[in-house]
């Protein structure tokens, strides 16, 4: 068999070129500048090794801040280009404000002119090669499933929907009590004793198999898998790839064999990660409340012209191990808001006021939280809080609901900076899978990552 593989990067292989190659170019670019014009502000040497380091580290984390290595936007030219602004810009008067560390400002001013230009050109012109030569079908991952007919259509759209380059070219029928040839399919049905001469035409370098019947895995089929790996095809299972691409638990999918799966995070038993982390909570607290405090004018009037009622709102969460707590927060929505009942907010929904959408969107509603927080109800980062009557209405149709309980709620978490608002079941189970997601992985890592996240989400107005 002669393997016919096109080139493919991985999501964690994209950002890491995005995030070397934007460093590099702007590197060059400071150079090519300081040889052809009469630049001398940033200067690379052995002696001030250390401006190179933080303005590395700037255009890193700025960059993270302004999504620059959200794939989706990174693959986009319009939003690339905003957010290579908002990054150059940033980088530009963080380092310039900065003492020690970087260069003492010039007495030139068209100096620093010099200095913001090749930030961004370097940035603006590798990020356009990106968008045009790497963030396209000529890297695309091309894979072939193993599944249930009525699976397809699925399964395909939870893998594609979330990596563009990622296409599924073709599938086999697992299902042994349906061998009928179909005429119309939602993607290519093929034959299992086509399979090879299928791969290495269409240049596949992944099969995924995501039946759960082991009958469909016939002799002929198994022995067609077991060559492809041994000539260098990677094999792999569903939930595995679902979860690499999606970053959620795929409950959907795992059925009952969902605890054997789900092995949950060291870190949710480990002392000194929760004592560490515990620590930071009550210190950002105390920074959140003072932020409040600070803005407590602000809010008080237009609180008064506004919302024209309490300032304040309790309400019903459920914590940790199913315990109820009341949680704080300010008011957003006029007198009687839920008259008829309990509902799930809605985007747009009319009973949020006018100054409570600016609360919302802000994130500013959730500043009381701290309190809970202090308290030990609720931690900065972890899954929602739901209301009771919600959680015993999901946990009665969804699997597993109540498995986000194993951990204190969040302030804000995976599930909310990776997806809006939940206005159905529907979006809670999406959620859900981003919250045990969360509980599986959890680390310092990802509660940083999160943190960026939730820095964009107010930097870009996206609270609801």
């Amino acid at each position: 068999m002669v393997i016919n593989k096109k080139i493919h990067f991985e999501i964690s292989e994209r950002k890491i070129l995005l995030r070397v190659f934007d460093v590099l170019s702007v590197l060059f670019a400071l150079y090519f500048v300081g040889e052809i014009f009469n630049f001398n502000y940033f200067d690379i040497s052995a002696t001030n090794y250390y401006w190179t380091i933080v303005l590395g580290i700037y255009l890193n984390v700025f960059g993270t801040v302004f999504e620059m290595y959200n794939l989706q936007v990174a693959s986009n030219q319009y939003q690339s280009i905003k957010s290579v602004v908002l990054t150059s810009s940033t980088t530009v008067l963080i380092y310039l404000l900065t003492p020690i560390y970087t260069p003492v400002l010039p007495n030139n001013r068209i100096q620093i002119v010099f200095f913001y230009i090749a930030i961004y050109i370097a940035l603006f012109t590798w990020r356009l090669f990106y968008v045009r030569f790497l963030a396209t079908h000529r890297f695309m991952k091309k894979v072939i499933l193993i599944c249930d007919r009525d699976q397809v259509e699925e399964l395909v759209k939870g893998l594609e929907s979330v990596d563009p380059h990622y296409k599924v070219m073709g599938y086999i029928n697992s299902d042994s009590n349906q061998n009928e040839k179909i005429d119309k399919d939602y993607l290519e049905n093929i034959a299992i004793d086509e399979l090879e001469r299928f791969v290495v035409e269409n240049s596949v370098s992944e099969v995924v198999i995501a039946s759960q019947k082991t009958d469909g895995i016939t002799v002929n089929l198994y022995n067609q898998l077991i060559h492809l790996l041994e000539n260098g095809y990677i094999i792999r299972e569903y939930t595995q790839v679902y979860e690499n691409i999606t970053q959620r638990i795929p409950v959907q999918y795992v059925s009952r064999d969902f605890y054997r799966y789900f092995p949950f995070s060291r870190s949710n038993q480990n002392h000194l990660y929760l004592l560490f982390v515990r620590i930071l909570e009550i210190l950002i607290s105390l920074l959140g409340l003072s932020l409040g405090f600070v803005l407590s004018p602000l809010i008080l009037l237009g609180n008064a012209l506004g919302n024209r009622g309490k300032l304040f709102y309790t309400q019903d969460r459920i914590g940790k191990n199913g315990k109820t707590f009341k949680i704080l927060k300010f008011r957003s929505m006029g007198a009687n808001a839920e008259s008829g009942g309990a509902v799930f907010t809605t985007i747009n929904d009319s009973r949020i006021t006018s100054f409570g959408k600016f609360l919302r969107k802000s994130r500013i509603d959730e500043f009381p939280q701290f309190i809970n927080i202090l308290k030990g109800e609720m931690a900065v980062i972890g899954p929602r809080p739901e209301r009771p009557v919600f959680v015993n209405e999901i946990a009665e149709l969804m699997p597993f609901y109540e498995t986000r309980h194993v951990i204190k709620p969040g302030l804000t978490g995976w599930a909310q900076v990776n997806y809006s608002y939940g206005e159905t079941i529907d979006d809670s189970l999406i959620k859900l899978q981003y919250d045990l997601y969360y509980i599986k992985h959890r680390s310092v890592f990802l509660d940083i990552d999160i943190i960026f996240k939730t820095f964009s989400t107010i930097l870009f107005y996206r609270g609801q």
